[in-house]
């Protein structure tokens, strides 16, 4: 996989015009995100999609940023996989592009999405816990099937439970600030 460090980019970025995807949860990229980069959330990117709507530039370089690295070399794979292979991943992510100085966007600030999911599940567990003590024992059904989940989640990775929050209203841009430019 190719990969390019956010000085790198940034030089790259003062001569040509780059194009760069976010693929960060919409609630991510809104707290802060490169200035340059347009979110593209991993849970729905389509490489194919992403491509098409570059408008004749899909032979120049897409660069792909996260956080810190990890979502974004997922996404690259994705791209490879599907037969893109002029995708680039940017080292650091975005903790690097902020801790260079380098320009970015601050935004609403919002719980991070683990964060969020944690509280729904130790609220559902306590729920279904004080239900079954209280109410009827078969509501400590409730905490077992949140414990399955987190066991499941943990084991593969995924979690519905995330993937719903992230589709809470408060977790999408909305305001129309999903969007980035990174002309020369």
């Amino acid at each position: 996989m190719k990969t390019v460090t956010v000085k790198q980019l940034a030089e790259k970025q003062q001569h040509e015009a780059i194009d760069v995807i976010d693929v960060r949860m919409p609630s991510e990229y809104r707290d802060v995100h490169a200035q340059c980069a347009r979110s593209v959330p991993l849970d729905s990117l389509d490489p194919a999609s992403v491509m098409q709507a570059r408008n004749g530039t899909a032979h120049e370089p897409l660069y792909v940023i996260c956080r810190s690295g990890n979502r974004s070399a997922q996404a690259c794979k994705k791209f490879v996989d599907a037969g893109f292979d002029n995708v680039v991943n940017v080292e650091g992510g975005t903790v690097a592009w902020d801790k260079a100085g380098l320009p970015v966007v601050r935004g609403k600030k919002s719980l991070p999405l683990m964060q969020q999911v944690q509280l729904c599940a130790g609220f559902l567990t306590f729920v279904g816990a004080a239900l079954g003590y209280f109410v009827h024992p078969y509501f400590i059904g409730l905490s077992a099937f949140v414990g399955a989940g987190l066991m499941v989640a943990g084991a593969t990775g995924l979690c519905p439970m995330a993937s719903a929050i992230a589709k809470m209203p408060w977790n999408q841009c909305g305001d129309g600030g999903c969007e980035g430019s990174c002309s020369a």
